[in-house]
């Protein structure tokens, strides 16, 4: 029982496998005959290889149609002729359509004319009037219809005056292939603008993506540079400290001093391991809220924690202090948006790193100023160095100020940097308050 159970649940899977492998066959020929009606026949591949063998093809069935007899005077070597003649021109239809249904015209004008089977020339004459509709204009196709129903009509009631009801069948064939041709071109034009729509659409999205993924990229590449070179300046100030305190009198060596400064040092390699660490996991999650929202730079917004503000400039100016400089600041701002009060943090915490690193003093004296006027956050740091606070001092071109710049733009506003008025550098920058959102 157990291995009759097995053998007819094989029999069932072999079935189910067969009936799938079927399955995807028909869909796959329907997708096939789909794609070659949908394709535009004047720009197909291969297609007078393809209308050669179609050419033939009707040929054959001509030549079947005429062997098996009917109406009219069965086909002798001069409707051989003609009748074989006329499916020459089928080779070059979709590369000349008119001139084409032309050359079938030649030829079996004079096969009607001499009284032959008359249902043999037909899947030519009726393929080549349907390629003139399927690839021509609507004025075309009517002009064409025009005349070849004229002649057709007018022969017809010359020859036999009592087949009315004859003509009017022909005439209905031929005007059905011309409205299906039309419908066809039609059809395929619909398709290709949905395509063409889609395609659009798609690369838009994509974009759009790569887009919001470069934006995501300089933001993560700002916040880095900021978090970094504010952090290393102080490192490097502090060891500067702890050397000196080492080496100034070896004798009365102030070991309270040393322990602070080494204290600093390691108090601003945690913070800026903790802050690096927070940035990285932003980092590494980015591909993953890019699957997810199509490049959506809001989902890791979202994960980054609350925006540094004004609120942490005290922070920023103790840092400077314990860096040797003598900070002044002063903020009479409140209510400041999110966003402009992180840009307006950043600006401030590069602007106190170039100082502290390019002033070229020991004595060096900061002025940090935030107020609000007239619908904005105005920004200004002020120092008394030797104005040096262009760049680094190896001559290399630096990202301190372009950075800062960046910050402005990002929630509309400007930046301007330069020497100041007597001495020193100057920062001065003015962010809107009314275009937060829009800036977000």
């Amino acid at each position: 029982m157990e291995e009759r159970g097995t053998t007819t649940a094989g029999v069932r899977d072999r079935s189910a496998a067969e009936t799938a492998a079927g399955g995807g066959g028909r869909s796959r020929r329907v997708e096939r005959i789909m794609s070659a009606i949908n394709r535009e026949p004047l720009t197909a591949p291969h297609r007078t290889r393809d209308d050669a063998v179609l050419a033939l093809g009707v040929a054959v069935l001509a030549v079947a149609i005429a062997l098996m007899g009917g109406e009219g005077i069965r086909p002798d070597p001069l409707g051989w002729t003609l009748l074989l003649a006329g499916h020459v021109p089928l080779v070059w239809r979709r590369r000349r359509p008119v001139v084409a249904l032309l050359g079938v015209v030649a030829c079996v004008a004079p096969y009607y004319a001499l009284d032959y089977n008359p249902a043999v020339p037909i899947p030519a004459t009726i393929l080549a009037l349907y390629t003139v509709a399927a690839t021509g204009t609507v004025r075309r196709t009517l002009l064409t219809g025009v005349a070849v129903l004229g002649p057709t009509v007018i022969s017809n009631g010359l020859t036999n005056p009592t087949g009315a009801l004859e003509s009017l069948e022909i005439s209905g064939w031929i005007i059905a292939v011309l409205f299906i041709g039309i419908a066809v071109r039609y059809y395929r034009r619909y398709v290709a603008s949905v395509v063409e729509r889609a395609e659009r659409a798609e690369r838009t999205r994509e974009e759009e993506a790569r887009r919001r993924v470069a934006e995501e990229r300089l933001r993560i590449a700002r916040d880095l540079h900021d978090l970094l070179a504010h952090s290393i300046t102080l490192i490097g100030v502090q060891t500067s400290v702890a050397a000196h305190v080492l080496t100034a009198d070896p004798e009365r060596l102030d070991r309270k001093a040393v322990a602070q400064a080494l204290d600093d040092i390691a108090g601003t390699c945690r913070t800026a391991r903790g802050e690096l660490r927070t940035t990285l996991e932003v980092l590494r999650a980015h591909d993953t809220v890019v699957g997810a929202r199509a490049g959506s730079v809001s989902g890791a917004e979202d994960m980054r924690g609350p925006l540094p503000g004004i609120d942490g400039l005290a922070g920023l100016a103790e840092t400077g202090r314990v860096a040797g400089a003598k900070v002044e600041l002063s903020v009479r701002a409140d209510g400041i948006p999110p966003s402009v009060g992180a840009a307006a943090y950043r600006i401030v915490q590069e602007a106190l790193t170039n100082a502290v690193r390019h002033s070229g003093r020991e004595d060096l004296t900061v002025r940090v100023g935030l107020w609000t006027a007239h619908g904005a956050l105005r920004v200004s740091v002020r120092d008394d160095g030797s104005g040096g606070g262009v760049g680094p001092s190896d001559g290399t071109r630096g990202f301190g100020l372009v950075g800062m710049r960046e910050r402005a733009r990002s929630v509309g506003g400007t930046l301007d940097a330069g020497p100041g008025p007597a001495e020193g550098f100057e920062v001065t920058a003015t962010l809107p308050l009314s275009r937060e959102d829009e800036a977000r």
